[in-house]
């Protein structure tokens, strides 16, 4: 069986590199890796595949900036192109950027069968493009490898057990990868001796793009810096980018983007995390961390129910006061929540079979 992975963004990179590693020892599996290029900056991009032992992108479309719709235009015609000339058997996509809906349209139009990793979550929150692209691409596929329990009981609310779907729940990707590399982390320059941090990491266009919510994060984080606890935080470009348009000041300590290993790191020796990222609430719990998410919703509602993330949305003071609670308080995983590290295994088992 030929899969094409397509792939394009910094946590797809952190998923595929277990699933990829799955597959190649599975007999009867074949793998070609296109790469969109939706993240292509070198610490955004390149060094996911350095340290991550990923094989090297057979296409590597370079396709980035511009809007939503004309940046997954350009990805739609250049994967149908690849696509048309390598007739893959099955396409396999990663949760919700544009580049998972650029190859799940493409390929349900060439009646290519489509396969979801992270199906079925949902924010509800229909503003978010995220959202557009998650529910779309579960849409048009035929297997829904779902990370929880949660993710299938939405599926099952939205019918999708009366459609000639699989609907799995394999488990949780990223915890494979947090697991696997947790040895290998290394510390980012410069911060070799830091503990008791709090890691903040921040790029959701709905705080980027809002002057209001980005500038109130800002006050909270430059608050929390000053009074509660150091702030490290890894700046994105679009976040960089925004601040200079708002004419914004971080005072805290800003790094340029980590690699993953030592994003790990940073997670290992954090005393919290404050994230708008939806792979980071988790990864904050794979390392029994509390965490605080600067967003109105999130797709991991169980580690809200959990008690393990806190949900503030972007006013200054409940960010300040959340921290403020939640600093060095340590949760953990007893129910193995997301699977307990199988995920990779039990999607290449039923590739191999399907």
């Amino acid at each position: 069986m030929k899969i094409f992975t397509i792939i394009g963004a910094r946590p797809q990179f952190i998923k595929a590199s277990v699933v990829s590693m799955a597959i190649a020892q599975k007999k009867g599996l074949t793998e070609t890796i296109i790469h969109t290029g939706q993240h292509f900056d070198s610490n955004m991009s390149d060094i996911f595949f350095d340290q991550l032992g990923i094989p090297r992108p057979d296409h590597q479309l370079d396709i980035h900036g511009g809007s939503h719709g004309e940046m997954t235009g350009r990805m739609m015609i250049e994967i149908e192109q690849v696509m048309l000339r390598e007739k893959p058997d099955r396409v396999l996509v990663y949760g919700d950027t544009n580049s998972t809906l650029a190859g799940a349209l493409v390929a349900a139009k060439l009646h290519v069968p489509v396969a979801h990793i992270e199906a079925g979550l949902r924010s509800y929150n229909m503003r978010m493009p995220e959202e557009i692209n998650r529910i779309v691409t579960d849409q048009v596929s035929d297997i829904l490898f779902c990370p929880t329990q949660t993710a299938v009981d939405n599926l099952q609310r939205e019918g999708f057990s009366q459609k000639p779907v699989e609907i799995l729940n394999v488990g949780d990707v990223m915890q494979d990868s947090a697991l696997f590399f947790a040895k290998r982390a290394v510390a980012p320059k410069g911060l070799d001796q830091a503990q008791g941090f709090v890691l903040a990491t921040l790029h959701r266009a709905e705080n980027t793009d809002d002057l209001q919510r980005l500038g109130a994060i800002v006050n909270a984080l430059n608050e929390i810096h000053q009074s509660i606890a150091p702030v490290v935080m890894p700046l994105h470009p679009r976040t960089r980018s925004a601040l200079a348009s708002a004419g914004l000041k971080l005072d805290v300590n800003v790094i340029e983007p980590v690699g993953y290993l030592e994003m790990i790191w940073l997670l290992q020796r954090a005393g919290l995390v404050l994230t708008d990222s939806g792979g980071v609430q988790k990864e904050a719990f794979f390392f029994n961390k509390a965490c605080v998410t600067v967003r109105d919703q999130t797709e991991w509602v169980e580690l809200v129910t959990l008690g393990a993330n806190v949900l503030v949305g972007a006013q200054s003071r409940s960010i300040v006061n959340a921290v403020t609670n939640n600093l060095n308080r340590a949760v953990n995983d007893s129910d193995q929540l997301y699977g307990g590290g199988q995920a990779a295994v039990r999607i290449a088992d039923h590739l191999l079979r399907s």
